[in-house]
C-alpha cells in the first residue's frame, strides 16, 4: 500500500483536534490518535469505552453477536429475546447474501423476536421465550435455534440458558443462548467474542464426517456482503481448494459442525473471528493464515500463500493459471480508471479489517489513504499480534467468558510438523500471525481509533478527501459537507467488491464516485446564510 507519492503534511492535526476537548477528554483521546510511523513501535489506545457525550460509530455487543457473526447463517433461527426494536435493527441490514442448501432452509429473510413488553420487564420474560421457541419450531422445524439476550434481559435476570436447555430436551434440536446484552463489553467486539465462544462450544465438532476433496480449508471472517463470498468460493473451486465452512457468509450450521476436519483456517476479518481460529488450533491442531481477498493484488497474494502452505506443485500451477486468467481484465479496468483517480485522497473508518483491506483497492487505482481507523479494534489489529502479551485484561474483557480449551485426545491432528513450519518461515510465511494495519500504512498517515463525529469533521476540513468510507450513521453528515461517502458495511447496494471481479467493480464505482460533479454543488444552509438571528420570548 506504500507508494512514492508524498502524502499531505499533517501539520499538527492531532493538536488541532484535541484543543476543543476538555483537558480530561483530550488526554484520553490523544492516546487514540496517532501519526503513523511504520519504522517505530507505536502504541495506540484501543478497545476502551467511548467518552460519554461523544458521537461514536460503534454498535453494541448484541449487534456484534447476532447482527455480524450469526446473522449471515441461513439455517439457524436467530431469536432475539428483547423488545422488537433490537431484533428489527439487526435484521437484514448488512445485505448478507446466501444460497439455500439441499434442504432449502433460509431463515435470513425473517425477523424472529419475543417482542418483550412492559409486563415482561416487570414479571419476567422466560415464559414468553419458551412460547416463542415452540412457535418457531412448529412453523419452521429448524435444526438449530440461537437465543440472543438484549439489555433488558440482562437487567431483569431472565435465564436464557436454562430455557434453552429445557426446550432442547423437549424438542430434540440444538438450542443454545448467547449472553450478549448490548451494554456488555466496550463495543460490538465483545459480541464477536461471545458468538465465537458459543459456536465453538455448541456446534463445532458435532459432525466428524471426512468429506472428499484435497486441500480442505475454512474461510473465517467473510460475511458475504453484496455477494463477496460467491466470488471467493468460485476462485477456490477453480483452484482446486475444498471449502469446508465459511464463518459465516453463505453458510450453514452443518458446515460449522464439520469445520474441525479442515487442514487450514483462513482469516479475513481478524477481529471478529480470531477467537474461534485460536480455539480450533488448540483443540484440533488446525493452523491459521491471515489472508485478504479485497484487492486484485491482495487476492493473488493470498491464493499464492495458500498454495505455498500446502506445497503441492499441481495446486501452485493451477493457482497461477487462475490468476493469469483473471488479471488481464483487472489491468484493463485499472488502466481505464487510473488516469481519473490517481492522486485523489481517501479516508476509511470502518470495523473489522476493512479499514486495512480497502487501502489495497485504493492504491491499485493510484488513490492515497490519508487516514484510517477501526470502530471496535484491539491494539493487535493496529500493531500486530506481537503486542498481545502486553495487553492487560480489563474489567470489560472479564465480563466475557474465557473458554478453556484442551487438545482433543482423539481428534487432534498436527497438520504441519515443526520442521515444516520452520521451512515455511524461512520462505517468508509465518503461521498464526498478523502484522496489523499500521505496519503497511504510509508514514504520517493519521490513525484514529473509535473516531468521533467532531474528529471526522476536522479531518475532512484539513484534507478535503475525494471520498470518505464509513458506515450508515456517518453517511449523511459527511455528504452534507460535499464529500462523497462510501458505505463499506453494506456497500450501499453495490458490490461485490472481493476478489478479481470485485476489484473491477470497485475501480469503476470509485471512478464514478470521486469524479461526479454533484458534490461540488452541495452547500449547507449555514454556508449560504451563515448568520441566524432569533429573539427569545420570556413570559
Amino acid at each position: 500500500m506504500k507508494s512514492d507519492t508524498k502524502l499531505p503534511e499533517p501539520c499538527g492535526i492531532q493538536e488541532d483536534i484535541l484543543k476543543k476537548y476538555p483537558s480530561k477528554v483530550a488526554r484520553k483521546r490523544s492516546k487514540s490518535i496517532v501519526l503513523n510511523d511504520p519504522k517505530t513501535e507505536q502504541e495506540i489506545q484501543a478497545n476502551i469505552r467511548t467518552v460519554p457525550g461523544i458521537i461514536t460509530q460503534r454498535g453494541c455487543c448484541y449487534a456484534g453477536c447476532k447482527g455480524v457473526v450469526l446473522g449471515p447463517t441461513r439455517d439457524i433461527i436467530n431469536l432475539t429475546h428483547g423488545p422488537i426494536g433490537c431484533g428489527f435493527y439487526s435484521w437484514a441490514t448488512r445485505r448478507n447474501q446466501t444460497r439455500p442448501g439441499p434442504d432449502g432452509d433460509n431463515f435470513m429473510p425473517y425477523c424472529f423476536s419475543t417482542d418483550m413488553q412492559d409486563d415482561n420487564i416487570v414479571f419476567g420474560g422466560e415464559k414468553k421465550l419458551r412460547e416463542a421457541i415452540q412457535e418457531a419450531y412448529d412453523i419452521f422445524h429448524p435444526k438449530m435455534i440461537g437465543i440472543f439476550a438484549t439489555c433488558p434481559v440482562g437487567l431483569i435476570g431472565d435465564d436464557i440458558h436454562a430455557v434453552a436447555r429445557e426446550m432442547k430436551e423437549k424438542l430434540g434440536i440444538n438450542i443454545f443462548g448467547f449472553s450478549c446484552e448490548g451494554y456488555k463489553g466496550v463495543s460490538q467486539s465483545a459480541g464477536h467474542h461471545i458468538a465465537n465462544n458459543q459456536i465453538f462450544k455448541h456446534v463445532v465438532g458435532l459432525d466428524d464426517t471426512v468429506k472428499e476433496g484435497k486441500f480442505k480449508i475454512n474461510l473465517l471472517g467473510e460475511y458475504n456482503i453484496g455477494g463477496d463470498a460467491f466470488l471467493i468460493e468460485d476462485l477456490f473451486k477453480r483452484c482446486g481448494l475444498t471449502l469446508i465452512s465459511t464463518y459465516s457468509g453463505n453458510s450453514s450450521v452443518d458446515h460449522f459442525a464439520n469445520s474441525h476436519t479442515a487442514d487450514l483456517n483462513l482469516i479475513m476479518c481478524h477481529r471478529s473471528i480470531n477467537y474461534v481460529a485460536k480455539m480450533m488450533e488448540k483443540k484440533f491442531g488446525i493452523p491459521w493464515l491471515k489472508i485478504n481477498f479485497i484487492g486484485a493484488e491482495a487476492t493473488a497474494k493470498s491464493l499464492r500463500k495458500i498454495a505455498q502452505y500446502f506445497g503441492d506443485k499441481e495446486l501452485i500451477k493451477q493457482v497461477e493459471k487462475v490468476i493469469g486468467e483473471e488479471m488481464p481484465a483487472v489491468l484493463e479496468a485499472r488502466k481505464d480508471v487510473e488516469p481519473r483517480t490517481r492522486g485523489k485522497l481517501a479516508m476509511i473508518f470502518v470495523g473489522g479489517s476493512r479499514a486495512h483491506h480497502y487501502q489495497y483497492l485504493f492504491s491499485e487505482i493510484g488513490m492515497k489513504t490519508v487516514a484510517a481507523g477501526y470502530e471496535f479494534a484491539h491494539r493487535d489489529d493496529y500493531e500486530g499480534r506481537k503486542v498481545l502479551p502486553q495487553i492487560k485484561v480489563d474489567a470489560d474483557s472479564r465480563n466475557i467468558e474465557e473458554v478453556v480449551v484442551e487438545k482433543d485426545p482423539k481428534r487432534y491432528r498436527l497438520r504441519k510438523t515443526e520442521q515444516e513450519l520452520d521451512a515455511l518461515k524461512k520462505k517468508g510465511m509465518e503461521i498464526s500471525k498478523y502484522e496489523g494495519m499500521m505496519s503497511e500504512m504510509e508514514p504520517n498517515s493519521v490513525v484514529i481509533d473509535d473516531i468521533s463525529q467532531y474528529e471526522t469533521e476536522k479531518l475532512i476540513d484539513k484534507y478535503k478527501p475525494a471520498v470518505f468510507c464509513a458506515g450508515i450513521k456517518e453517511k449523511y453528515t459527511v455528504q452534507k459537507r460535499g464529500i462523497p461517502m462510501k458505505q463499506l458495511h453494506s456497500y450501499d447496494y453495490g458490490g461485490p467488491f472481493a476478489a478479481f471481479k470485485g476489484a473491477i467493480n470497485f475501480y469503476r464505482e470509485m471512478d464514478r464516485t470521486v469524479n461526479t460533479k454533484v458534490w461540488r454543488m452541495i452547500k449547507a444552509p449555514w454556508e449560504n446564510e451563515p448568520e441566524i438571528t432569533a429573539t427569545f420570548v420570556v413570559e
